[in-house]
């Protein structure tokens, strides 16, 4: 009579595993999809499904780290690129700033070219 009793409890307690692995995986979907932060405390919340049991079953634990990881590492690549674009940018300023300064440069010279050549011709009338 006992075996009966324990199959039964086993069976339960696997159904109700096997409901809230669907929860996790259909919060997961659901955050991702929602381009959402993916962590322990996101899916037990979506899901309903309390962070102990996220943090025992290994297979969704692995899958949370690394969905984590990668929101991780996209983030880095943002913030790095964002990083090269204004490094960029300070570089194409200051070549401008440098090529403003020589044309400035050459123009004043011209105008004093210019100058001594009216003076010229004016000499010469």
């Amino acid at each position: 009579m006992a075996k009966n009793n324990t199959n039964g409890l086993k069976k339960y307690a696997k159904k109700r595993t096997d409901i809230a692995l669907e929860k996790a995986d259909k919060a997961i979907r659901n955050l991702s999809m929602h381009k959402e932060k993916i962590n322990f405390n996101s899916v037990a919340k979506e899901s309903g499904v309390s962070k102990s049991f996220l943090y025992n079953n290994q297979q969704i634990k692995e899958r949370i780290e690394d969905l984590r990881q990668k929101q991780v590492n996209i983030k880095m690549n943002q913030i790095s690129k964002k990083n090269k674009t204004n490094k960029s940018k300070d570089t194409v300023i200051q070549a401008k700033d440098k090529k403003i300064k020589e044309l400035k440069k050459e123009n004043n010279e011209l105008k004093r070219q210019l100058k001594i050549l009216r003076g010229t011709i004016y000499d010469r009338n």
